[in-house]
């Protein structure tokens, strides 16, 4: 039998399916907050969602714009997220995301 984590499998496969849409980034995120072993444990479905797109490199208001919420809603989202990972600032969750996965070009 085939010993590779599922969740990394079938993540790829839905990479590159998926497309740039908003409802896109969220359902890749929800995969990877389902996976046996989350690399960011601690975070929730939420806080992945905006994680992957600070990876991306949206700002806040972009990230607004793309989840339908409301800037305010946004930075406490970051903030929570960057006490989470004990990031000093949102270059070095960028750094920590990518190094996982997050943030990777379809």
């Amino acid at each position: 039998p085939d010993r590779r984590p599922a969740g990394r499998t079938c993540r790829r496969a839905a990479v590159a399916a998926l497309d740039r849409s908003p409802r896109a980034i969220i359902e890749l995120a929800q995969l990877r907050s389902t996976e046996i072993s989350s690399p960011f444990p601690q975070l929730s479905k939420r806080e992945l969602d905006i994680l992957e797109l600070v990876a991306r490199g949206l700002d806040n208001q972009a990230i607004a714009r793309q989840l339908v919420l409301t800037s305010k809603t946004v930075r406490n989202h970051v903030s929570n997220v960057l006490a989470k990972l004990n990031a000093g600032d949102r270059s070095q969750a960028i750094v920590l995301a990518r190094r996982r996965g997050f943030g990777e070009p379809d």
